[in-house]
């Protein structure tokens, strides 16, 4: 009814349960504040988890009390709170982003190449319709990013060939879908009851198939789904590995590098701002860590001593000579 997407239905939906299962089985009805924060508190202290992860286990407890039992709780006060240390991002040079997209093969490679080139979340890449991708003016439209935010980014002028071979690809798949009487995919809720048809045109469709159509358990309509993200978030990380890249990389590092390789190649932060899409400058200004970094930076004063290296330090007779300082009476 609020209109959440069905990953958001799933996590709120565990973390109820959790949290009933936590107090042995009893009605959330007779539970109050004091048991959400022995709760909470349990999952900072044993379970160690993250202040996002806690703060999505009190979201979702704080929804069953407030829409669906119509009991609000009072304020928790008394909760430990897990701490949240601040840590650097892990980027790539533009070697290794090259590395990892040469390690990857079909699909993967042209998503993994989506997400450094244009800064895609891997949700936005995974949902894009083809009608948000415009290869004759170079952009693709962000529709309910995070936030629930649209916005516009690049499309890399490399990628435009990739990109039309695979809508040509796509578009084959959803004509024999037709013939068979599917091609349908999921509409956003409202434009959905506005339209039905929608869900079988060819604008509305994913980009980035799955292989397999399923049965929508709404509906009980076969459908097609867009491809799921758990199999590029392991290959990621193996063709990482298997690159000798000494890092921890994920789908999300290439939006990190991204934001990175542009203000390192001189954009102002508003503009990687608007196509990180971030609400608060404040949280694209983290990407600014890398000019204090490099030849650009701070230079190591054993650089003064070795400026050709440690294997190229000055012989002694071509030096000051050393004078011994004047002794005190």
């Amino acid at each position: 009814m609020r209109h959440y997407s069905p990953r958001t239905e799933e996590a709120y939906v565990g973390w109820v349960l959790r949290f009933i299962r936590f107090h042995d089985r009893r009605h959330p009805i007779e539970l109050g504040a004091r048991h959400l924060g022995a709760f909470l508190s349990h999952l900072a202290v044993h379970g160690r988890v993250s202040r996002s992860t806690q703060n999505q286990a009190l979201s979702a407890v704080l929804l069953l009390y407030r829409h669906v039992l119509d009991a609000p709780l009072a304020a928790l006060d008394d909760v430990v709170r897990a701490k949240s240390p601040r840590r650097l991002l892990v980027v790539l040079d533009r070697t290794e982003v090259d590395r990892v997209i040469a390690g990857c093969s079909g699909t993967h490679r042209l998503v993994v190449a989506l997400l450094y080139g244009s800064g895609l979340r891997l949700m936005e890449c995974l949902t894009l319709r083809v009608k948000d991708i415009d290869l004759a003016r170079r952009e693709i439209t962000i529709r309910g990013g995070k936030g629930g935010k649209d916005r516009v980014t690049v499309l890399p002028t490399a990628l435009l060939g990739p990109l039309a071979e695979q809508l040509r690809r796509t578009r084959e798949r959803h004509d024999r879908d037709l013939a068979c009487g599917g091609g349908a995919v999921t509409l956003p809720a409202a434009f959905g009851r506005k339209s039905p048809g929608a869900a079988r045109s060819w604008s509305w469709q994913w980009a980035f198939p799955a292989a397999r159509t399923h049965v929508d358990r709404r509906t009980g309509e076969r459908r097609r789904h867009h491809m799921d993200p758990s199999a590029l978030q392991r290959v990621v990380p193996d063709v990482a590995r298997r690159a000798g890249i000494a890092k921890r990389v994920t789908c999300h590092t290439f939006r990190h590098s991204f934001a990175t390789h542009l203000i390192e190649a001189g954009y102002d932060i508003r503009t990687v701002q608007e196509l990180l899409g971030h609400t608060d400058v404040r949280t694209t200004m983290i990407y600014t860590h890398v000019l204090n970094r490099g030849a650009a930076g701070v230079r190591s004063p054993l650089d003064l001593c070795w400026p050709s290296g440690m294997g190229a330090r000055t012989p002694r007779s071509d030096r000051s000579p050393w004078v011994p300082p004047t002794r005190r009476r």
